[in-house]
């Protein structure tokens, strides 16, 4: 695995969080995005991962400093992947914007450039074609907060050669990551495949009204030693990503139960601005919420 220089493609929450990690482990970094105020949200974004870096992994302001600096940000695609040994690709989750920017891909990087995708919903099948080098390309799919959050899922497609598998594999690892061969394509990876029925059922058990969340994430971190159940996780993942893909699966399988949890996840969370950590309440309340207090797993 001769890859130096690494370019990230997408600058949002993600992508910028893979471009330090990136730069952090000593490659040469390019970050394209469409224009100069999502590239300036980008620089505002990785600013603010020094100080994680510093306060999580006991990084040195110097070590900070020198990952910056080893990222450069374009919004013309041909100069960001000039010298690119890798593009990662982090761009929105909408099957047409990814083709497009595949088949421009395709035609200004080298030919050398091996692509990935950050999906987590969408198979690498499903762009192979419009990347021009199907056998250069795979998915790569990164946790939210990478740092702390280590894993990276590296999935071929049937046409992926087995020696961009092996060397995507090995860079993974270089970057700090633990490297999770997938061996066949599978929609939600290994990690979604497991934690996705984990949260539905929980949501079912809610909407039933079997048990209220406190409860239901009690009786998993006792039965297991999860440090956190299934609502803590929603409002890790946020309130409005559960209710889309709840809504999806209503609509898909005309399943009433899915569109019962759906107007639930809406009237009682989204609507009462409840949306999750992020906004301080969503199943808890934060930054205190009972599930972190040391006496919420006794009886």
């Amino acid at each position: 695995m001769n890859y130096k220089n690494i370019t990230v493609a997408g600058s949002g929450v993600l992508g910028s969080q893979i471009a330090y990690q990136t730069a952090f482990k000593g490659f040469n970094v390019c970050v394209y995005d469409i224009n100069d105020e999502a590239l300036n949200r980008a620089k505002d974004r990785i600013t603010t991962l020094k100080d994680r870096y510093q306060e999580d992994l006991g990084a040195s302001e110097e070590e900070v400093n020198a990952a910056f600096n080893r990222i450069s940000f374009y919004c013309d695609l041909a100069k960001a992947t000039a010298d690119a040994d890798l593009v990662i690709e982090a761009i929105p989750e909408v099957v047409k914007i990814k083709i497009d920017f595949y088949k421009q891909l395709g035609k200004v990087a080298p030919e050398k450039t091996i692509f990935a995708s950050n999906s987590s919903t969408l198979l690498p099948s499903q762009f192979a074609e419009a990347t021009g080098r199907p056998e250069k390309f795979l998915a790569l799919h990164f946790a939210n907060e990478i740092w702390k959050n280590n894993t990276a899922e590296i999935m071929k497609h049937p046409g992926t050669d087995k020696k961009v598998f092996e060397e995507v594999i090995e860079f993974a690892k270089a970057i700090g990551m633990v490297a999770l061969p997938l061996h066949k394509e599978q929609p939600g990876y290994i990690l979604n495949s497991l934690l996705v029925p984990l949260l539905d059922a929980a949501q079912m058990l809610l909407l039933k009204e079997v048990a209220d969340p406190e409860t239901i994430d009690k009786t998993w971190m006792v039965a297991t030693g999860a440090p956190m159940g299934p609502f803590a996780i929603l409002d890790v993942v946020g309130i409005t990503t559960a209710y889309n893909i709840t809504l999806a699966k209503a609509e898909a399988t005309g399943d009433a139960e899915y569109k019962k949890l759906a107007d639930l996840l809406k009237s009682e969370y989204i609507d009462k601005g409840k949306l999750g950590r992020g906004t301080g309440e969503g199943f808890y309340k934060y930054p205190n919420p009972t599930f972190m207090d040391p006496n919420f797993l006794e009886n």
